[in-house]
This record gives structure tokens, C-alpha cells and sequence, in this order.
């Protein structure tokens, strides 16, 4: 009787073991299918990501090839108005129009005698210390307005 019941503890104990180790695997096939869900998701991405790096790259280039082919017919145009200006003997028509390439130089060469440049914004103040102070414009003493009252 004591051998019977010795077999049916190893039984019990094994088909116990058994189902803790079938629930265990069920647990953790799930966290692994998870995970590798997740990774896949994650390649995913990192192509989409890739191919939309590649398709920008493209885009921009395609941009800077029009704005090249906007500039040179630009000047094209203004090579042909100052060609017609010529042939028609019209004096100064370059400063009359208001061409944006034009540099400061240019600019500069088209004011009038008594005019000055324009001076160069600074980020410095007049004086001994030389800098702007964090409060500048600022003003403790002085108090809002208050409004009328009825």
C-alpha cells in the first residue's frame, strides 16, 4: 500500500509539473510573440521612415533644381530689359525697377549725393560698459493706468 501511494504522489507531482509548465510556457509565448510584434512594427516604421528620408531628399532636390532654373531665366530677363533699355537709349532704368538680386554694393552706388547708407544694426550700447542691460526699456516707478470708474 505504501508503494501505491508513493506512485501516486510521482503521478500527481508530474501531471502537476506538467500543467504549471504548459501555463508558464503560455505566459511567456505570449510576451515573446509581443515582443517580436513589437519589432516587426518597429522595422516597419524604420523602412517607412527611410523611404520618406529618401523621398524628401528627392523632393528638395527637386526644388533647388527649380528655383536654379527660376534664378537663370531670371537673369535672363533682366540681361534682354537692359538690352532693349540700350537699344532704346534709355538711361537708368536699372535704378527704377526694384530688381531683389541686387547687392549692397549696388545699393549703395543708386543713393542719391546727400543720402547715407544705411547704418549696421549693432548688439552693443553707446558708452563705457559696452552692452545692452537685461532691463533695458523696462520701468519700476511707473505704475498702469487705472481705469475711469462710474
Amino acid at each position: 500500500m505504501e508503494a501505491n501511494t508513493q506512485l501516486t504522489f510521482a503521478i500527481i507531482g508530474i501531471v502537476i509539473g506538467i500543467v504549471i509548465g504548459v501555463v508558464g510556457y503560455r505566459l511567456f509565448s505570449k510576451s515573446h510573440r509581443d515582443i517580436q510584434k513589437m519589432r516587426q512594427k518597429l522595422l516597419e516604421r524604420d523602412h517607412q521612415l527611410a523611404e520618406l528620408k529618401g523621398g524628401m531628399g528627392e523632393n528638395l532636390l527637386s526644388i533647388q533644381q527649380r528655383l536654379d532654373n527660376i534664378r537663370h531665366e531670371a537673369d535672363q530677363l533682366e540681361n534682354q530689359l537692359n538690352d532693349d533699355a540700350s537699344r532704346w537709349q534709355l538711361e537708368g532704368i536699372s535704378s527704377h525697377l526694384d530688381v531683389p538680386g541686387q547687392d549692397a554694393h549696388s545699393q549703395a552706388t543708386n543713393l542719391t549725393p546727400g543720402e547715407k547708407p544705411p547704418s549696421v544694426p549693432r548688439d552693443y550700447a553707446d558708452g563705457s560698459s559696452g552692452t545692452l542691460s537685461e532691463d533695458f526699456g523696462l520701468r519700476d516707478n511707473q505704475q498702469a493706468p487705472q481705469p475711469p470708474r462710474y
